[in-house]
């Protein structure tokens, strides 16, 4: 085979480098002496045995075998793939613009300043292909930087959008969701990047690490990469109803809550369930209509409002389990009686100089949600929700005027239990629904 003549420095410079796409000839970033090339037309396990980097057990193994076999991905020189070595955007432009069956947004053409010449075809296809939006930079996408998981989120989330527009939908009816991560609680998630990483967390594209953070502001590895390539062209082939945890987030972005993903028999209180006359012309199964709002209380040591009421049915397995489950609720931990999990967001106005959990226990008499306590489990605390026991003191004595934070609860289908729950905000909506 033809060698291709390289001075010294170059060899070192690009060896050296992190440009690991397959490239065109002019700008291969290998030397190409038919010799220690990684021979990409091998099946996948031969292309796993030649990287001395990743072994079998690795957590990526298939999919780097899988993304170098399709062209996405190659070793280096040495044998090596590299696994945990970040990723530049213009490396993954070019490889985002070689998905197959991804459709060409119409109207989205590249106007950077800052693309290198090997890289200048792949920044194009990707943004014909709707995955980069130009209008969110300033004419330069800082190419040779490494990408995070905050861009890398928006990115695949906005080539979602181009593929169905369901999840485009989906997008935008996150905004005011509740987020299972980390960052979410801590202020660490921008407004932009928000909305792409729930709906990539929704789809399960992308998920929290062991710290529960999701990890925004995180490089994203080459080994990360083989995988979200894999986990995209999947996703991409199903309907955003496919998700569960997608249609949760819909839900809560939608209505506060996500009572009518996990809990689908809790519904309207029928008109003829009530008293002779009882204006029904207000009451709704429709959450959005309190959220937030001021609701009418038994006692008035406070003013209280429901910002959002996460339901989390702790029987299932795998794919039916709530995408809340681990935020809330710590490992095979059940309730009495066949109850569900009931978590409810809420913020306090005290009208009472010493107001203590006591007090706010007494505002509204609903089952199912309850402003007395905090969740308990140790998954609530790693993911550091706001929470009774940071904001009280001695005999639960509230130290702040505004008490914010999340209680907990059970739903009951029990019927011999109280199997509704009841709300009325001040203008007159009355939430109340009830185990059918």
């Amino acid at each position: 085979m033809k060698k291709v003549i390289l001075s010294t420095l170059t060899v070192v410079t690009l060896v050296a480098g992190s440009l690991s796409l397959v490239q065109p000839k002019a700008e291969a970033s290998f030397v190409d002496d038919g010799k220690d090339m990684v021979n990409t037309k091998t099946t996948a396990s031969n292309t796993i045995q030649k990287f001395k980097d990743v072994p079998a057990t690795h957590w990526a193994a298939s999919a780097i075998a899988a993304a170098v076999q399709d062209g996405y991905l190659k070793g280096y020189t040495d044998g090596s793939f590299k696994p945990s070595a970040p990723i530049t955007k213009a490396e993954m432009a070019t490889i985002l613009g070689r998905l197959k069956n991804q459709p060409v947004a119409s109207g989205n053409t590249a106007n950077f300043t800052d693309i290198p010449a090997w890289a200048q075809d792949g920044v194009k296809a990707a943004v014909e292909k709707g995955f980069i939006d130009p209008s969110k930079y300033s004419g330069k996408l800082d190419a040779n930087t490494a990408l995070t998981r905050g861009e890398m989120a928006t990115w695949l989330a906005q080539g979602l959008a181009t593929v169905n527009p369901d999840y485009k939908a989906a997008l935008s009816e996150v905004t005011n969701t509740v987020i299972p991560a980390k960052e979410y609680f801590t202020g660490g998630i921008s407004a932009e990047q928000k909305n792409a990483v729930a709906v990539t967390m929704g789809t399960g594209l992308m998920s929290v690490d062991s710290d529960k953070t999701f990890g925004v502001n995180r490089t994203t590895t080459r080994a990360e990469v083989a995988t979200l390539i894999a986990r995209y062209t999947a996703v991409a082939k199903k309907q955003p109803s496919d998700f569960q945890g997608l249609q949760e987030l819909r839900a809560v972005g939608l209505t506060g809550t996500n009572l009518k993903v996990i809990a689908p028999s809790y519904v309207k209180i029928p008109q003829e369930k009530l008293p002779e006359g009882y204006d029904y012309s207000k009451v709704t199964d429709d959450f959005s209509k309190i959220r937030n709002k001021e609701l009418v209380t038994v006692t008035n040591y406070a003013t209280i409002k429901v910002k959002n009421w996460i339901i989390v049915n702790p029987y299932v397995k795998g794919d039916s389990r709530s995408i809340y489950y681990p935020l809330f609720v710590d490992q095979d931990v059940n309730p009495l009686h066949g109850s569900y999990f009931s978590f409810a967001e809420f913020d306090i106005t005290s009208k009472s100089p010493s107001l203590s959990q006591v007090q706010v226990g007494s505002l509204i008499n609903s089952p199912g949600i309850d402003p007395l306590t905090s969740p308990k489990s140790k998954a609530f605390k790693e993911y550091s929700l706001p929470n009774t026991s940071d904001i009280t003191k001695a005999r639960g004595v509230f130290t702040v005027d505004n008490p914010h934070y999340w209680g907990d609860s059970q739903l009951h289908f029990d019927k011999n239990l109280t199997t509704y729950v009841s709300l009325k905000t001040k203008d007159g909506y009355e939430f109340w629904v009830r185990n059918q």
